[in-house]
């Protein structure tokens, strides 16, 4: 439950437009600025804390329960948190649950990202819906003291997301293998155990801020996966004569991202290869198809998201994180739009037509149905099989 009304805010969230939110500071101290959102998932706080997709932004988190599973090395996407803060309707508590390994305020402090409880997150939430993502600055200071009017000013003078790439900071050094598979009880992580016999399938993987179960998905469908940097040239990928290529999730906007992924994914299609993307990697392959993307007001994000697939009339419930979206207007006429939200009508797939290439703007790896959209990756391998049967 929050403190007591009367106890001195340690924390605060200041929103550009001069409004200002006090609470309970958690996890580290000091300021940072960011694009505020809000997410309805009502599981999951860890791996979206540690979604790259989440960088340069504040999570609002409506589900007030946040904490009480704790944290566990497992449940990790990334090595460290990318998610900027987490603003919480009640303190997180003491965890109470039997994988959890320590607790959401230290877990929070250790990794050098700011947390505020206390917050009436509906009313923050219905500022954000109506004005859209606000730029804001969160600050945690254990003595109460804030310098309310330069927090503000701060968050106004943020740029914002539009016009930043930040896939180069959260993509890989260098590139890399990966063979972990997707947990399963009891044994939890395994890993592929035909990787050296030659029968998998030869999969290079783009890091634009790549979540690891989506790796692990690959991994799972029978694929040998290479991971290379975001800044890889299509002579990078086909240099490893690949099967398929798979372009990942990932933050900022995906325009600016595009000025050097487009060309590498062009390079790829010329190659006919099967091609399958998530998230920025959907957005970057409809900019290199020749469509186009736009800003959302304040995008979608949380695990119940209704997505229709036109194709098969079959709905499915999906996880998703995105602040920009393709226009479907835009795509040519050899790109069919196959996935559509149910919430707002705006784009979540599309396909080129009599080509295995492919891609969702939702996180099937993340399981919210939870299966619902597991066929997307049995479809990536399908298509790599025929290929090679073909070939």
């Amino acid at each position: 439950m929050p403190h007591a009304p009367s106890q001195k805010p340690t924390a605060c969230i200041a929103l550009s437009d001069g409004s200002v939110f006090y609470g309970h500071g958690f996890g580290a101290t000091g300021e940072v600025v960011a694009e505020l959102v809000f997410n309805t998932a009502m599981t999951g706080y860890q791996e979206i804390m540690t979604d790259p997709s989440y960088a340069g932004q504040v999570v609002t988190f409506t589900f007030p329960h946040i904490g009480n599973t704790g944290v566990t090395d497992e449940d990790d996407e990334t090595a460290i948190p990318v998610a900027a803060g987490m603003v919480v309707k009640w303190d997180p508590t003491q965890p109470s649950n039997w994988r959890a390994t320590s607790d959401l305020q230290t877990w929070m402090g250790r990794r050098g990202r700011i947390g505020i409880g206390g917050i009436d997150t509906r009313r923050l939430t219905r500022a954000i819906r109506q004005q859209g993502a606000p730029h804001v600055c969160l600050a945690h200071d254990p003595a109460g003291n804030f310098d309310v009017g330069a927090l503000v000013a701060r968050a106004r003078a943020w740029k914002g997301l539009e016009g930043l790439d930040l896939a180069r900071d959260v993509t890989c050094a260098q590139s890399y293998k990966w063979d972990e598979m997707r947990w399963a009880w009891p044994e939890g992580y395994s890993r592929r155990q035909d990787q050296h016999s030659g029968d998998g399938l030869r999969v290079v993987a783009i890091d634009y801020g790549a979540k690891r179960n989506i790796l692990r998905c690959l991994a799972s469908a029978g694929c040998d996966v290479t991971v290379l940097p975001a800044t890889a040239t299509a002579e990078d990928v086909l240099a490893l004569n690949p099967e398929g290529v798979f372009l990942s999730n990932g933050p900022g906007d995906p325009a600016a991202t595009g000025a050097y992924a487009v060309p590498m994914i062009q390079g790829v299609l010329a190659a006919n290869l099967p091609v399958f993307g998530i998230c920025l990697g959907h957005q970057m392959l409809a900019l290199a198809l020749g469509g186009r993307t736009v800003k959302m007001n304040h995008g979608h994000h949380g695990a119940n998201h209704p997505v229709k697939d036109i194709t098969t009339g079959k709905v499915e419930i999906t996880s998703m994180n995105h602040g920009f979206t393709v226009d479907s207007q835009s795509l040519p006429k050899d790109v069919m739009e196959t996935h559509v939200s149910l919430f707002d009508g705006s784009n979540c797939g599309i396909a080129m037509v009599n080509r295995p290439v492919f891609s969702v703007q939702y996180h099937p790896e993340a399981s919210p149905g939870p299966q619902d959209s597991v066929y997307l990756f049995t479809r990536f391998a399908d298509a790599m099989r025929a290929r090679r049967v073909a070939a």
